[in-house]
Parts: C-alpha cells; structure tokens; sequence
C-alpha cells in the first residue's frame, strides 16, 4: 500500500439532523477500527450523512425501492463483493481512496438500541462498522457471507471494549 493509504482515513460527515452532534466522534473511532479489523489499512475515504427517519427513507425508496426508514444505508464506490459465498470480498484500489458513502438515521438508531437494550453509542458504533464492511464488500446475502460478514463485526466491535452486537442475552 503506498504511502497515502498509511494515513488516517479520511471521514467527511454531515449531520443533517441536528441530533447527531457526536457522528463525528463516533465515526472517528468506528470507521478506522473497521478498515484495521477488515486488514485494509488506513488511508482510505468514508462520507457519512446523519439524518433522520423521514431522509433515509427517502433514499432507501430511491435507491433500494424500499419506501421506509432504515438504520444506515451504504452506497461503496466500486463493486468489491466475494466471487464466491463466503469468499472474502476484493480489495480496495489504492489508487482510488475512495470507498463510498453512507446514511445513517437517528430515529431508528434510537429506538433500536432502547428495543435491544443497548447504549446509543454501541449500537451506532456497531452500524457504522457495519456500514464499512459493506463499502468493503462484505455482505449477508448468503448464510456463508453472513458468517464471516458478522464474525468479523464481531471481532472489531468487541476489540474497541463494546458487548458483542449479536448477543441478545
């Protein structure tokens, strides 16, 4: 990796919603441990947009034909998904630090985490690591892509000193 992507990542974050006033710090400790946990270093590019319910629904119909909110919503900026289920997912240029963007709703994070009996910040902390792995091509389609999808969630989640985010006890 050269030396650009030895740097921090870069996180641009807009709260839309005035209720988010600590994405920023959040963000700052989510998305790195993310990139480190998922091997891919620092050095890369994350837009986060904190919003409301009534925003990612609306870009959940837009782009997903879902026309309802959401937790957080992410759009990577290359197609970098496993060939095969359960495979490990492609690596990211590093000629282009851009991984993608990612919406994150603040009614539903709330309520969430009060249903699940879990602080605010765990539970965002955990989407937006999430949230990452899906610009790093990581997803749940499959049961196998699930697995090692929510292993390593686990691992960097519970590597920064939060509870597991899959255990309901």
């Amino acid at each position: 990796m050269s030396d650009a992507a030895e740097a921090i990542a870069t996180i641009d974050v807009i709260a839309e919603d005035p209720r988010w006033s600590d994405l920023q710090r959040l963000s700052a400790v989510a998305v790195p441990a993310a990139l480190d946990g998922a091997g891919v270093g620092q050095g890369w590019e994350v837009a986060i947009l904190g919003c409301d319910d009534a925003r990612i629904a609306t870009l959940n119909a837009d782009f997903r034909g879902k026309p309802k909110p959401t937790n957080v919503l992410s759009w990577p900026s290359d197609e970098r998904g496993a060939e095969t289920p359960g495979g490990a997912p492609l690596a990211p240029d590093p000629e282009d630090p851009e991984l993608g963007d990612i919406a994150i709703a603040y009614d539903t994070c709330a309520r969430e985490a009060g249903e699940q009996g879990k602080t605010f910040d765990a539970h965002v902390t955990h989407l937006l690591v999430h949230a990452v792995l899906h610009l790093l091509g990581y997803d749940h389609e499959t049961d196998d892509d699930a697995m090692r999808m929510e292993s390593l969630e686990v691992r960097i989640v519970t590597a920064l000193g939060l509870p597991d985010p899959y255990d309901d006890a």
